[in-house]
């Protein structure tokens, strides 16, 4: 299982009786049942929950639900969730209609209860482990961090996220110093330990935080609801914890690491691009000004750095 929430289960169906139904019945199974009466509150449902199954109800009288569920799968963000689709009655046309359109299974009312909880459970099987080798492809496999490839698209979802709740959204882009020398003084095996302990210490934050290896040994943080201030504060602790790191098999070795950090508020364009390009120019003046620095930008476009004095 890739997730350590209940399982979801949203029932699109106008007929309180079968929500009533569900929930009396499949109480047991650890799921957590949402219902909705609507095509229109089920779209809307679906995109807002990612719930891990759907009991879709293909004729109601407001909307054709054939359209609902081809809306389903042709979205990037719902085309991955079993639909089972439930019905009173279906010709054989139909049952193949709803199949060519992405339905994992059809349940002819009225049905056998114990039949559809063994349904769901299968769906439910099915989701997880799609999920769980979807997350495994965006695990780097070094570091145990989060890939390229999350990042790009979690980015882009804590922007939208902090868009529309404006909420505070921070990122912080970091960089070990003179890594080479690391690699060609102690090797390249110790170069990966090295790394590996860095990405422990980015892991080891708050829960919110999402923390990546955008590659070699550059990471990135995203901080949802997180303020300028309060990211800076953040960078500064790590880059304190690193440089203090003793390093047993090299009681001499000392490991720093620049810091470079933007925030949403300041992003004229608040796009990934612009946010990722901001942390960039921001790691690149911390390593220009002597590196082991944290530097950013503030809300008046005022450059703001700190560096150990010890």
């Amino acid at each position: 299982c890739t997730t350590h929430r209940v399982p979801r289960l949203l029932a699109i169906d106008e007929s309180e009786l079968i929500h009533r139904l569900l929930k009396a019945r499949l109480r047991c199974d650890h799921l957590e049942i949402h219902n909705a009466m609507t095509m229109e509150e089920g779209l809307e449902m679906a995109h807002r929950l990612l719930p891990e199954v759907i009991l879709l109800e293909i004729k109601m009288p407001e909307r054709d639900g054939f359209q609902l569920l081809s809306q389903l799968k042709s979205n990037s963000e719902t085309s991955g969730i079993p639909v089972i689709v439930i019905s009173g009655s279906c010709s054989t046309d139909e049952k193949i209609r709803c199949f060519d359109l992405g339905a994992m299974d059809f349940v002819t009312k009225p049905f056998d209860v114990s039949e559809l909880r063994a349904r769901v459970r299968s769906a439910v099987c099915l989701r997880q482990m799609f999920l769980m080798l979807a997350q495994r492809a965006q695990i780097d496999g070094q570091t145990g961090l989060w890939n390229r490839s999350h990042f790009d698209l979690r980015l882009r979802q804590e922007i939208a996220e902090a868009s529309r709740h404006r909420t505070p959204l921070s990122l912080i882009m970091c960089d070990l110093d003179c890594f080479k020398s690391i690699n060609d003084s102690y090797g390249h095996p110790y170069g990966d330990h090295v790394l590996e302990v860095f990405a422990d210490m980015l892991n080891s934050q708050r829960a919110s935080d999402i923390a990546c290896r955008f590659g070699g040994e550059e990471f990135m943080i995203i901080l949802p609801q997180t303020t300028l201030d309060e990211s800076m504060s953040l960078a500064d602790r790590l880059r304190v914890q690193l440089r203090d790191h003793l390093w047993s098999e090299h009681p001499k070795l000392k490991v720093t690491a620049s810091f470079g950090l933007s925030h949403l508020a300041t992003c004229s364009e608040r796009s990934a691009e612009q946010m990722i390009a901001m942390a960039d120019e921001a790691l690149y003046r911390a390593k220009e000004n002597g590196r082991d620095h944290v530097c950013c930008s503030g809300l008046h476009g005022e450059d703001v750095e700190k560096r150990a004095t010890a």
